[in-house]
């Protein structure tokens, strides 16, 4: 009997020496990561990364992470040149995270997330004397914005607003198009529309993650991010 007490004892200060060390190479992981990511992806923080998943030093064997999730609270910027944008709570959930031994290399083979923009962001790089707010539900109870732009004319400066769906083009860009445009003014749908309606892309996110869905609400643009085969470091 002593002897499979002092059995079971050996047995049970191992597997604490051993979660001790699995939890302590998962900080030291984590941390190596978050200093990857940022530097890789030129993010302007560093983010904080948890990698999901026990034991970690089995997952590290097999060079194959379970789950990674990776969050910046301060956002990203994205885009280039003066169409950068500041995309805001990002956070991302990667799936099947493939490394290399040297932890330089890290592919996820999925990812989701979420992403958010604010209007006075939106409307900085909408263009020249043009806002962007919240323009409540149209008749489908989608989210939709209310575009304000003005226009000089000869009877003096005229400022129009319009409600404007939003939508993505190709999971890079978000798009902004006026529902309807007043029709006070005959003849100049045109240059309101040139105003109003605007494109801008949104790069600078890790490579393989695209925007998924968009939603227009009271304090901003709320995105659903996807991806595969998205590229983390090296």
């Amino acid at each position: 009997m002593r002897a499979i007490r002092t059995l079971l004892i050996v047995a049970v200060v191992l597997a604490g020496l051993f979660v001790a060390a699995d939890r302590a190479a998962v900080w030291y992981a984590e941390k190596e990561a978050a200093d990857k990511i940022r530097s890789s992806q030129n993010m302007s923080g560093t983010p904080d990364v948890s990698i999901k998943g026990f034991p970690f030093l089995t997952q590290v064997a097999g060079k194959k992470l379970d789950e990674v999730e990776v969050s910046l609270g301060g956002g990203v910027t994205a885009g280039t040149g003066e169409n950068t944008i500041r995309v805001t709570d990002f956070d991302a959930t990667l799936h099947g995270v493939e490394i290399d031994s040297s932890f330089t290399s890290a592919v996820a083979e999925r990812a989701t997330g979420t992403a958010h923009i604010s209007y006075a962001d939106l409307s900085r790089i909408a263009g020249m004397g043009i806002t962007v707010g919240y323009g409540g539900k149209d008749a489908s109870g989608n989210g939709r914005v209310k575009v304000t732009g003005s226009l000089p004319l000869p009877m003096g400066q005229v400022t129009r607003s319009v409600f404007s769906s939003v939508t993505l083009v190709n999971g890079t860009t978000v798009r902004v198009h006026a529902e309807k445009v007043p029709d006070d003014l005959p003849g100049l749908e045109g240059l309101i529309r040139k105003k109003t309606d605007f494109e801008r892309q949104i790069t600078g996110l890790p490579k393989g993650v695209t925007l998924a869905k968009v939603n227009p609400t009271q304090g901003g643009i709320d995105i659903e991010l996807g991806g595969t085969d998205v590229r983390l470091a090296g």
